[in-house]
């Protein structure tokens, strides 16, 4: 008997190496967007006019997803009539790298892959570089605990990489 004791815990020790080869424990690839998580209101204004509005992110069909919300509104200005804007945004993994699409109703559909930095405060977007067509640079910058900064950067389609600000705005939770 006392032979067949440490042969059963070697075998119960390679069967769960082997387990736990099979199935390793892979980084949280949602933990630097979490905090994105939640209702937001927001202020700013760019090429558009000064505005308000607000975004929500939620996690959908099992956290495969993040999905955003957005809307915003323009008073008249300058001769021009008030604005209302809706988006939509879905994130989501594809081959360990975080994507992004965007839709508004406006009609555009914009492809993203999206980043975040080492410390987790500067998530970005950045649309393809596609020949012809403006390049799109959305970022968010984690200002404290509830706020956070925003920025949406039109390139010109000849050059690709000549961000200009386009909307500057700043956002904090809803309580």
């Amino acid at each position: 008997m006392l032979r067949i004791a440490p042969a059963l815990c070697w075998i119960v020790l390679v069967t769960a190496l082997a387990l736990s080869a099979e199935n390793p424990k892979t980084p949280d690839p949602w933990a630097p967007w979490r905090f994105l998580v939640g209702e937001w209101v927001g202020e700013g204004g760019g090429g558009p006019g000064q505005g308000t509005g607000g975004f929500s992110f939620q996690f959908d069909l099992g956290e495969n997803i993040l999905v955003r919300k957005n809307y915003a509104d323009y008073p008249p200005a300058n001769g021009k009539p008030a604005y209302h804007h809706d988006d939509l945004t879905i994130l989501y993994l594809e081959n360990g790298a975080m994507k992004a699409i965007f839709f508004d109703g406006e009609g555009h559909v914009i492809h993203y892959t999206a980043t975040a930095s080492l410390d987790g405060k500067t998530l970005t977007w950045l649309s393809e570089a596609v020949s012809g067509t403006p390049r799109y640079r959305f970022t968010y910058q984690k200002t404290g605990a509830d706020t956070l900064g925003l920025k949406f950067e039109i390139a010109p389609p000849d050059k690709p990489e000549a961000f200009a600000a386009y909307i500057t705005a700043s956002a904090r939770r809803k309580k």
